[in-house]
């Protein structure tokens, strides 16, 4: 997504600026899902095969010829073996027969970029290209090189990329299918070719036609190449990009890395909430909360554990006492010294807690729970049930709630905000 430069006064708190680039964001991440992939002036295709490089040529032909949303790609990257980027290199990108400028010409396909160098030969820990994938060091190999490149493919927020699966083992095309679900984006799309039976061990078929053209199929049956229909189906694909650390989407990374972290990002929800630490845990790492936020936090965390679900908002200048007495016990436990608790706190709530003291706490523990856990904050954020007058509670549910002792956040993905009341 592209950076949208904001102009923001100064005398707004931070949890508000926190508030106002969240909304931005939302707001053009939304616009970007509205945008067509054939919309993107940068379109990529790539594609992973093994001895049958006709895949590619297929899947262009496929992508372009549809009805609906036509997807002429912008440049072309493979993936292959040793002995499978050979193969390509001579029947795809060679004067004779060249059937990828064949298939160019036939169909008008003008500003393809697909220079032999974006053909990829996995290479094995030893650097050489790799003639196939047969051990498990071999598939260790291939799953780094595929999620390196969609990784890297990725990365330009104005490019749409398409995978194809349909060539090469299938733990190939598996792990360029579940390598775009780990990177992919909205913009970005997963589909498998399919040519007729018939079709299919024809080694001189590389595309439909625009004319006769007849080939030689199995049982050396003579099929004529324009007549062929190729099934383009697309398969939808889960999104995992917004749970990944930035050191993933911009740094080079094994496969067993970005799985491990996405499974962190995706794993069961659960919030340990430690009081006297002034941290929590969400979303599988420790965070540093303010003295206030968390406060609040836990009067909704121990209400869900005492089953009394959830409770009304204090009325607009009116001061309930009741509010009050539940906010000061939790953040009593904050502090370690009784001095500590800031008199401004105690004396602004001496008659209650009032609706406009309420929305800023409330407002201010959303906002810290959105900028500390980005999209991962949904399960998280305080639930008002969309009910007029307001009754608010946790969307946790009472076994995802703990409270304990946690470390002290220090790892550099950890965002830490002031412990200050």
């Amino acid at each position: 997504m592209r950076a949208i430069p904001v102009s923001i006064p100064a005398s707004l708190h931070e949890p508000d600026l926190s508030a106002i680039r969240y909304r931005l964001e939302m707001k053009y991440r939304n616009q970007d899902m509205m945008k067509k992939p054939s919309e993107y002036s940068k379109r990529i295709l790539l594609a992973v095969s093994g001895l049958t490089p006709q895949i590619v040529t297929e899947t262009i032909y496929a992508l372009a010829m549809r009805t609906e949303d036509p997807f002429v790609p912008t440049e072309i990257h493979l993936l292959s073996t040793n002995e499978g980027a050979k193969r390509a290199r001579l029947l795809l990108l060679s004067d004779n027969p060249g059937w990828f400028h064949r298939l160019c010409e036939d169909y008008d396909l003008h500003g393809i970029e697909f220079p032999e160098h974006n053909i990829h030969v996995v290479c094995g820990r030893d650097g050489k290209p790799m003639d196939d994938i047969r051990t498990a060091e071999d598939n260790q190999c291939a799953a780094d090189c595929i999620t390196e490149h969609v990784r890297l493919l990725t990365g330009d927020p104005d490019s749409a990329l398409h995978v194809s699966l349909a060539g090469g083992r299938k733990t190939m095309g598996f792990y360029a299918g579940y390598a775009l679900s780990l990177f992919g984006r909205s913009q970005d799309r997963l589909s498998h070719v399919l040519a007729p039976s018939d079709y299919e061990f024809a080694t001189d078929f590389f595309y439909p036609s625009a004319t006769r053209r007849v080939i030689e199929g199995k049982d050396k049956k003579p099929l004529d190449a324009a007549e062929a229909k190729l099934m383009l189906a697309e398969i939808p694909v889960v999104s995992m990009r917004h749970g990944l650390p930035n050191s993933l989407l911009e740094g080079s990374s094994s496969y067993s890395d970005v799985v491990q972290a996405a499974n962190e990002a995706i794993g069961p929800i659960e919030l340990v909430i430690d009081l006297a630490g002034c941290r929590i845990r969400a979303a599988g790492k420790v965070y540093a909360m303010r003295k206030s936020a968390i406060a609040m936090l836990s009067v909704f965390a121990r209400r869900a554990l005492e089953g009394k679900g959830s409770i009304a908002a204090p009325i607009k200048g009116v001061e309930d006492q009741e509010w009050a007495k539940l906010y000061i016990n939790e953040l009593r436990q904050c502090v370690h010294d009784e001095e500590d608790l800031n008199e401004l706190t105690r004396m602004s709530l001496r008659k209650g807690m009032d609706g406009d003291q309420f929305s800023m706490q409330l407002s201010r523990l959303q906002n810290t729970l959105r900028k500390i856990l980005g999209p991962r904050a949904l399960p998280y954020l305080i639930d008002n049930g969309a009910t007029r007058p307001g009754k608010f509670q946790t969307k946790l549910p009472p076994d995802a709630i703990h409270f304990g002792v946690l470390p002290d956040p220090k790892d550099e993905s950890t965002i830490n905000t002031p412990a200050t009341a």
